[in-house]
């Protein structure tokens, strides 16, 4: 049974924060802590906290802004961080609520009605809790029958999540999935770091993964994927349930996002260029054939470098274009908002490729055509 992809959707937060914004609150926050130990600065144990600029955050990223579900507290510099009131468990999650707004999106683009679904997918970066699953309660808010689960590979599960999907409709066990990715990254960031307080936006996506027997007109065959890890700690998270088993590191700042950048971006960028080459290759399709590439969208430096290895040639936005310069890094949903935001243009017949990659180290490339 072949795959396509029926329809994305997208879920915006109403609030954006300018890189102004964001750096006026963060030097705030540094000058207020280096008096406070101006001492210690002075006699040597301690070292200043550096000030950032709009113009930094731009050359290190290519991000402009970024939409947060809660602007005012990480602009606050007594907080600098998200506050997102708990709620009962009667209550619809705010993960599960905003999947639920993306799922809508993209089932109203199908005209799809939620009952013809078969499983539900949350995929994504970090999820609000252990059990009972995130996507279970999407699949109840929206009023399907059948089977959900939650899956996490950092900022690859969108693409992982589809070729699950894909899978899943191969084997005769599901004709339509949903695949959903709310990404709340501003709550794993550290507000008070220089060199990554820039770095995430919050947003969701979903994807309707579909047997081609019931997609609708214009659907996106899946040609092919290809998925690959490969262990590193240059990008870690260690926020976890066995924390409460050491209190000691509550609060601790590895237990936000960390990484080393420099290390990642030389290690990535080749694995990521050479993955989609080969599935390319496996395929049957010449570069010359690909229209677009929608990449994770982490870092402006990256993707030109992926593209430029991938083609063999300097390419312009129009075929990798960027959406990152006004969500910045939205984890697993990057890919799919550049898929979802320029790809009307296509026709039957173009061939494009959605590629994500991040912690692990993890990548997935789904190589698409127009029906």
């Amino acid at each position: 049974m072949t795959a396509v992809i029926s329809a994305t959707g997208l879920w915006t937060p109403k609030d954006s924060i300018s890189n102004k914004e964001l750096v006026t609150a963060f030097n705030a926050w540094s000058e207020k802590w280096n008096a406070q130990h101006a001492d210690e600065i002075a006699a040597g144990t301690l070292e200043a906290k550096p000030l950032s600029s709009a113009e930094f955050v731009f050359k290190a990223s290519g991000i402009k802004s970024r939409f947060v579900i809660s602007k005012d507290p990480i602009l606050d510099p007594d907080i600098m961080a998200p506050r997102i009131p708990e709620r009962g468990d009667e209550d619809i999650s705010v993960l599960a609520e905003i999947a639920v707004a993306a799922a809508r999106d993209a089932l109203a683009k199908t005209g799809r009605d939620a009952k013809d679904v078969d499983a539900v997918i949350v995929a994504c970066s970090n999820l609000q809790r252990a059990y009972p699953a995130i996507a279970i309660e999407v699949q109840d808010a929206l009023g399907i029958d059948g089977f959900a689960f939650d899956m996490n590979v950092a900022c690859s599960s969108a693409t992982f999540g589809i070729e699950t999907a894909r899978g899943l409709i191969a084997s005769g066990a599901a004709k339509s999935v949903l695949v959903c990715n709310p990404e709340i990254c501003s709550a794993h960031l550290n507000f008070k770091d220089r060199d990554s307080h820039f770095i995430f936006g919050d947003v969701a996506t979903a994807i309707l993964v579909e047997d081609e027997s019931i997609a609708p007109t214009g659907a996106w065959e899946i040609l092919g994927t290809k998925l690959g890890t490969k262990f590193s700690n240059n990008i870690r998270n260690n926020f976890g349930f066995l924390n409460t088993a050491a209190p000691q590191g509550v609060g601790a700042d590895d237990k936000l996002f960390m990484q080393n950048g420099r290390r990642v971006f030389k290690e990535v960028v080749p694995l990521v260029a050479s993955m989609i080459s080969e599935e390319l290759e496996n395929i049957g399709i010449a570069t010359s054939q690909i229209k677009r590439m929608w990449l994770h969208q982490a870092n402006l430096s990256m993707n030109t470098l992926i593209a430029k290895k991938v083609m063999g040639k300097d390419v312009d936005m129009d075929i990798a274009p960027v959406v990152l310069d006004e969500y910045a890094n939205t984890s697993s949903a990057g890919s799919i908002i550049a898929f979802d935001k320029h790809s009307a243009d296509f026709t039957p017949g173009d061939t494009g490729l959605i590629c994500s990659f991040g912690a692990g180290y993890s990548a997935g490339v789904v190589v698409v055509r127009k029906t």
